[in-house]
């Protein structure tokens, strides 16, 4: 189950930066080895060519794969599925699978066929990204060219369903984890505001509305929304040997646009998943994140609250304690944290941060002077 490979599926209606999106995104993977399976249709395979003449190493053509058999929902069982597991059957380890479908394809069909026996258990749905094309919604339209749009419906033989682009539109926005506004550029401050507050309000509670232009977004953004694979992460936060921490990097704050966990993950562990979802009691909660982990990676005298071990001690109201980073605006810090001491020296009083700077580096058994 932790083996799985995070899959983020991209959606939008043509010329909406779905493409720009993607090849911003594939240049600034770094050392991520990632797969593109393209949804396409028609004579032309645009986004394909494009992506394959990116001229950048991380743009492999053989990671590179197009459906060109019609609209991705209405061929699932015939064409993705097939085209999942000839990918995974490869001998090339993978860490992402990106997936930009036609803005025609109802993305639901997409996200139930990752419940299928033969991908469940080896690929999740890391998260859907809506991309928007800014000035056109402002517009008034769904999309940049509406004839477009219909010439791509009318070259898609396999398509079995007519609804209507703003029937499309609306399940591409309820679907969503995280919304792109692209084309920011074009809109006016007030105009971004707006468009802002409606895509929240038209969103499920929780998705990420960002806004952009020519598709430049921070990867680490991009890529670990951890949404639709909800189950596992509740299925494994339960089991017995899973302790919670965060691979979150040290950062200035104020400075660049780090992921929300670097500020709130045991947060959000506390707020949603005991108090809000009952998954794991406050007890347990607290077992994974201090004594468990501290056990796990061998370093004593810490984890728990006994005499003569080092005072490390967080309290909080469980009544109250919740995230409060987003993508939009990360670096928040949690509320309902009162005070925070480490090695017996106060760090947080009342909610705010004291001068002192009590912590250390601790090194595991494994550790080895140079």
């Amino acid at each position: 189950m932790l083996n799985k490979i995070p899959t983020t599926v991209i959606t939008g209606f043509l010329g909406a930066g779905k493409t720009t999106l993607i090849k911003h995104l594939i240049n600034n993977a770094g050392d991520r080895k990632i797969a593109l399976i393209i949804n396409e249709f028609g004579d032309l395979g645009v986004d394909g060519d494009i992506l394959k003449g990116c001229n950048d190493e991380a743009c492999n053509q053989e990671d590179i794969i197009e459906l060109s058999n019609g609209c991705i929902c209405c061929t699932v069982a015939d064409d993705f599925i097939p085209t999942i597991e000839k990918l995974l059957d490869r001998n090339k380890q993978l860490d992402h699978i990106l997936i930009e479908t036609s803005g025609l394809a109802l993305p639901q069909p997409l996200l139930r066929a990752f419940k299928w026996p033969e991908i469940q258990t080896r690929v999740t749905v890391d998260g859907v990204i809506t991309v928007v094309d800014g000035k056109a919604v402002t517009e008034g339209r769904f999309a940049n060219s509406i004839e477009a749009v219909d010439n791509q419906r009318k070259l898609d033989e396999n398509l079995d369903h007519e609804t209507p682009l703003s029937e499309l539109f609306e399940d591409q926005i309820t679907c969503a984890d995280m919304i792109v506004i692209n084309k920011s550029d074009l809109l006016t401050s007030s105009q971004i505001d707006d468009l802002l507050n409606q895509l929240k309000k038209d969103s499920r509670e929780g998705v990420q509305v960002l806004k952009s232009e020519m598709g430049m977004l921070p990867t680490d953004v991009l890529l670990g929304q951890q949404a639709v694979a909800e189950e596992d992460i509740e299925r494994i936060m339960q089991h017995p040997a899973t302790a919670i921490g965060s691979d979150g990097t040290l950062t200035v704050f104020g400075a660049g646009a780090p992921h929300p966990r670097q500020y709130g993950t045991f947060a959000r562990v506390l707020g949603r998943y005991v108090r809000e979802r009952g998954i794991i009691t406050l007890e347990n909660a607290v077992r994974k994140m201090s004594g468990a982990t501290a056990q796990r990676l061998g370093i004593r005298d810490r984890g728990i609250l006994r005499e003569g071990y080092f005072a490390d001690i967080s309290i909080f109201n469980a009544a109250e304690i919740r995230d409060m980073a987003t993508f939009e605006d990360p670096h928040q810090y949690a509320e309902g944290v009162d005070y925070v001491i480490i090695n017996g020296t106060l760090a947080l009083d009342e909610g705010i941060v004291t001068a002192a700077r009590p912590g250390q580096i601790i090194n595991g058994p494994g550790f080895q002077e140079d």
